[in-house]
């Protein structure tokens, strides 16, 4: 088994792996470096010259693991996609999202590489995806042919419980197995339950690092930081202050959506509008629309019932008047320039009534990370937009993580992996500390770190 390591980044970037296996190649995730534009943003795909690929097997639908799929599908004209059947239902919209968001940049930011696909192209390349249920063990090199004696490896999705759809995939080859894990979460969140990667035994695996920089405070738990983050709402809206909690539009929007339904049925927050951005809109639909085939909590919660929601763009910020008692619940995440969470914030900052309260990462050099960093009343870059603002308002961050601890991971991985261990999708420190929690623990096993374009054996 050979496996190629495709993001440009030493760190967590542009998700893409070459796994060769049995005489057959299949690529696992095709994402984009949300830190980068243009091609900066894309897989090391010219690296592996003019291999043919049989099949693209995406984990989940954030950015960072499927922005560049339409990219792979061209690169790899006779490859099949093959998705979980949630993931189906999401694919096309975020690459559709993907494409208008490259097209105002290159009209505002003069990003002349945009966009790198069009609609067209994703209209084109959809009906090569195929969604699949979990645990359904499918021969994804089955449709060609033309390596002729070699054996047919098998793939198959395992829920992963970061996202709707997310997985985990097991690949099995004729003497060996590998395990990617993709983004996981083993805790329950509000509304998905925790992974069920149950009885997974693999030689290989591909290991997620994101918080392994990160201890687990002692005492933590979730429904403490909930009960925090409710706390602070209550405290914003008593002094007649508006709330702002930007969010990833896929994922962490609907678990903060289903807190405030919930609060708001069991009478703990006054019932009131929503205002939520247009693409988180669309995915809280489909959270309702798919919620009796999704391993979750509260099946019968459906969100567009249960809450007055408003949709809010960044043309409607303009000329919207924040009045006290108004709670936001906006894409991006991270407050990058041209969303309605970046002007929402700088419309908020400077009036110390306001909350500005995140329930996710936010890189330090994002609108949003900077945002973090500052000091009330000290003035700081927010961003290249509008320069420098001074912050009034209140700010609180709360942990509400769709990711594994790093403690469980460990665990996993020591329990799972029977030879190797490839450390993945984190930084260097993330990545170094399991280097030594399982060479201590675990001394027998190989553990690599290839580099951006590196191919281990295995």
């Amino acid at each position: 088994m050979r496996i190629t390591n495709l993001n440009p980044a030493d760190r967590i970037g542009a998700s893409a792996w070459l796994v060769e296996i049995d005489g057959h190649r299949l690529l696992l995730d095709a994402g984009t470096d949300p830190r980068q534009e243009g091609y900066q943003s894309l897989p090391m795909f010219d690296r592996l010259g003019n291999v043919e690929v049989d099949a693209i097997a995406v984990t989940h639908c954030h950015h960072d693991h499927i922005g560049s799929l339409p990219i792979a599908m061209r690169r790899f004209p006779r490859a099949h996609v093959l998705m979980t059947h949630l993931s189906y239902f999401l694919a096309e919209r975020v690459l559709h999202n993907s494409v208008n968001v490259m097209v105002r940049q290159r009209q505002e930011l003069g990003i002349t590489e945009y966009p790198l696909y069009s609609h067209d192209e994703v209209d084109e390349f959809a009906p090569r995806f195929q969604g699949f249920k979990y645990e359904h063990e499918i021969e994804w090199a089955a449709l060609h042919k033309t390596r002729a004696g070699f054996a047919s490896p098998t793939l198959e999705f395992l829920d992963a419980g970061h996202a709707l759809g997310s997985a985990g995939i097991l690949v099995r080859g004729k003497r060996e197995t590998l395990f990617y894990t993709g983004d996981v979460s083993f805790r329950d969140q509000t509304l998905l339950k925790g992974a069920r990667f149950e009885d997974v035994q693999a030689d290989v695996v591909i290991l997620e690092t994101t918080r392994g920089s990160h201890p687990v405070p002692e005492g933590f738990s979730r429904e403490a930081e909930e009960e925090r983050l409710l706390a602070a709402i209550k405290r914003v809206l008593k002094r007649k202050g508006c709330v702002l909690i930007p969010a990833f539009a896929l994922g962490r929007t609907q678990e903060v959506l289903a807190l405030l339904a919930l609060w708001m049925q069991q009478g703990r927050l006054r019932p009131q509008p929503i205002y939520i951005g247009g693409l988180g809109r669309v995915f809280t639909e489909i959270y309702d629309l798919e919620a009796h085939r999704t391993h979750r909590h509260h099946t019968n919660l459906l969100l567009n019932e249960a809450l007055n929601l408003i949709v809010i763009d960044p043309k409607t910020v303009q000329s919207f008047k924040p009045k006290g008692g108004h709670i936001f619940v906006v894409t991006a995440g991270m407050l990058n320039e041209n969303t309605a969470a970046h002007d929402l914030a700088l419309r908020l900052a400077h009036d110390e009534r306001h909350g500005i309260l995140f329930v996710g990462y936010a890189d330090p050099d994002t609108p949003g990370g900077r945002l973090k960093a500052s000091q009330p009343g000290k003035p700081f870059l927010f961003s290249n937009a509008v320069g420098e603002i001074t912050r009034h308002c209140e700010l609180a961050e709360f942990d509400l993580t769709a990711h594994a601890n790093r403690d469980e991971l460990l665990a996993f991985a020591k329990e799972v992996a029977e030879h190797t261990v490839i450390l993945a999708h984190g930084a260097p420190s993330s990545r170094e500390w399991f280097a030594n929690a399982l060479a201590a623990s675990k001394p027998r096993l190989r553990l690599l770190q290839p580099g951006p374009g590196d191919t281990v054996e295995v």
